[in-house]
């Protein structure tokens, strides 16, 4: 079945698909373009295959196109108890050994123990603190708790404390917040370093339009107003953590790498670096303007912390660059960045979130799913792709009408990835990787 697209407006194309605009579009335009995608959706999930089914000769369960990923369990739109999903990430809970994954979508975040991975049970749902036309939450966890933010006006940061799931069986539980951070209302995202204890929300109306605001999150249930870093505008999504590469002058210093999308002279797009050791004065070290920009999104660092692996979620959309491209930023002297290396997939989709972990990124990729790129070869501009899953089998086009928003490689369970599909819900995947 082909889904209806999304249209694509100026209004929404003008920044990212509207998620962290500034001056996003008018809510009935938003709400007009996703309903498009959810009415769809629900036709899509009443024959989705659910049980395991490997990776036979690039198909699995006869629906979907992969390479060396077998599908371990999927919990349809249904299943989840949500019409629309968004951003996941994980927790192990030390006391149980147990895995969560953790899915965001309108209704709120939906907690799910994957400790069985082709048995999946939903424990329960935090929902939102504010409800309203933005259906995106992000997900983010440090000592047992989770912290959860969205676009929606007044929302600020949800604080769970997770423990509380630990037992749980049966229905599905409605569990209510442990804490609130309301500081700031709407956020597009966050990151937080787990070795300091500090978030760093983006995309909210703070902190010049939307940098880095930042909270002591040490008392997870008690955060508090840290800093600001206003002078890069706009940042859509950022990487903190103790820098330990090989610039010497910066090692031990606490870093952020950060996906620009508007800077304060205007709709510029780049990619920062900024020390945040010292939260009440931040140091910026480099800014650098790439070339065939459409909207700086996302990017993360490779685990020796000398590359910076970044996605542009427009310039396939606008046509810029040939296909689904990764841009390679040398980040081995944080005082100065170049030219990137742009690595074409060979896909034609959006790229959107991407992670790594030993010797793989794991990317979500929108319409042509979730992607695997061997990094060991990064220094040489090389991404070869190591293994997929296309969750959404009806294209691979440059559109925001289906398929993986986010991954999560990280579970206790090595080797075992969540992928949250917008249209889908959420998928247990086994890549079948070299180690």
């Amino acid at each position: 079945m082909i889904l209806t697209a999304l249209v694509i407006t100026p209004a929404t194309a003008h920044h990212d698909d509207g998620k962290g605009d500034i001056n996003p579009p008018a809510i009935d335009v938003l709400m007009h373009e996703f309903e498009n995608v959810v009415a769809a959706n629900a036709n899509e999930n009443s024959n989705a295959p659910r049980g395991f089914a490997p990776c036979i000769r690039g198909m699995a369960a006869a629906t979907y196109r992969c390479d060396r990923v077998d599908m371990l369990s999927h919990l349809t739109l249904t299943d989840l108890g949500l019409t629309f999903v968004n951003d996941m990430w994980g927790w192990t809970d030390p006391q149980t050994r147990k895995d969560y994954a953790l899915v965001g979508g309108i209704e709120g975040t939906v907690m799910v123990d994957i400790s069985d991975p082709r048995r999946p049970d939903i424990v329960g749902t935090v929902p939102p603190h504010t409800t309203g036309a933005f259906f995106w939450r992000d997900i983010k966890v440090l000592a047992d708790h989770m912290f959860v933010v969205s676009e929606d006006p007044g929302h600020g940061m949800q604080v769970f404390d997770l423990t509380e799931v630990r037992g749980v069986t049966g229905d599905p539980v409605v569990f209510e917040g442990s804490a609130h951070y309301g500081e700031f209302g709407n956020a597009h995202n966050l990151n937080i370093n787990e070795d300091t204890g500090f978030a760093y929300a983006v995309g909210t109306p703070t902190c010049g339009g939307g940098g880095l605001h930042m909270v002591d999150l040490n008392d997870p249930t008690s955060p508090s107003n840290a800093g600001c870093h206003s002078d890069d505008g706009y940042i859509h999504d950022t990487q903190c953590v103790v820098y330990e590469g090989p610039d010497a002058e910066h090692r031990g210093k606490e870093i952020c790498f950060n996906s620009v999308a508007t800077t304060p002279g205007g709709s510029v797009n780049a990619v920062s670096i900024v020390d945040v050791t010292d939260k009440t004065a931040p140091d910026s070290l480099v800014r650098f303007e790439y070339d065939f920009a459409g909207y700086s999104h996302q990017g993360w660092l490779t685990p020796d912390q000398r590359y910076f692996l970044h996605n542009d979620e427009l310039d396939e959309l606008f046509g810029l660059v040939g296909g689904t491209t990764t841009r390679i930023f040398d980040v081995r002297d944080l005082d100065s960045l170049s030219d990137p290396v742009l690595v074409d997939h060979g896909t034609t989709s959006i790229g959107h979130n991407q992670y790594t972990e030993g010797s793989y990124v794991h990317a979500a990729n929108y319409t042509s799913g979730y992607r695997v790129f061997d990094i060991r070869n990064v220094a040489d501009g090389e991404l070869p792709q190591a293994a997929y899953f296309d969750t959404y089998p009806a294209n691979d086009d440059p559109s925001f009408e289906g398929g993986p928003w986010s991954n999560y490689p990280y579970f206790r369970q090595q080797g075992i990835v969540g992928v949250s599909s917008m249209d889908r819900g959420l998928f247990i995947l086994r890549p079948r990787l070299g180690r």
